[in-house]
């Protein structure tokens, strides 16, 4: 069976306590437990972590390597600053897929640019928490 890494960002564990009109009323808890109920479904098992730290996602993602098949992340906003993250998801060899909530193509200027989409195999932006379920099913289809 594969494993899959679900790694989230910054402030995405206050998901329910942000703006509801860009990120719906769903929590990280509830996202994780309709990703480990699809993981079942599809056969993959998925670890799910969140972190602030801009560090911690880097050793993560660097520990990754002997221990997953692919990685689905939510860098959510090293996205859009973090040349660390991206730097070790290019080492990372395997299947990546980076996932937003929001269309990050349809917010402020800052959001637009993503440093680490051109060292993943896709991008899923705008489909609300769904986007992880899309994720999951198109990193599964990479394997």
């Amino acid at each position: 069976m594969k494993n899959i890494l679900v790694l989230n960002g910054p402030n995405l564990n206050m998901l329910d306590k942000r703006d509801k009109e860009i990120y719906g009323d769903s929590s990280l808890a509830k996202i994780e437990q309709n990703c480990q109920k699809l993981a079942g479904e599809i056969g993959v098992n998925i670890v799910f972590k969140q972190s602030n730290s801009e560090g911690e996602i880097v050793e993560l993602i660097q520990n990754a390597l002997e221990k997953f098949d692919g990685i689905v992340i939510n860098a959510a906003a090293y996205t859009h600053t973090s040349v660390a993250i991206r730097d070790a998801l290019e080492i990372f060899n395997k299947p990546k897929v980076e996932i937003h909530i929001s269309n990050i193509f349809n917010r402020e200027e800052f959001r637009k640019n993503s440093l680490i989409s051109d060292v993943v195999n896709g991008v899923i932006s705008g489909f609300g928490v769904f986007g992880y379920e899309i994720a999951l099913r198109g990193i599964v289809n990479k394997l």
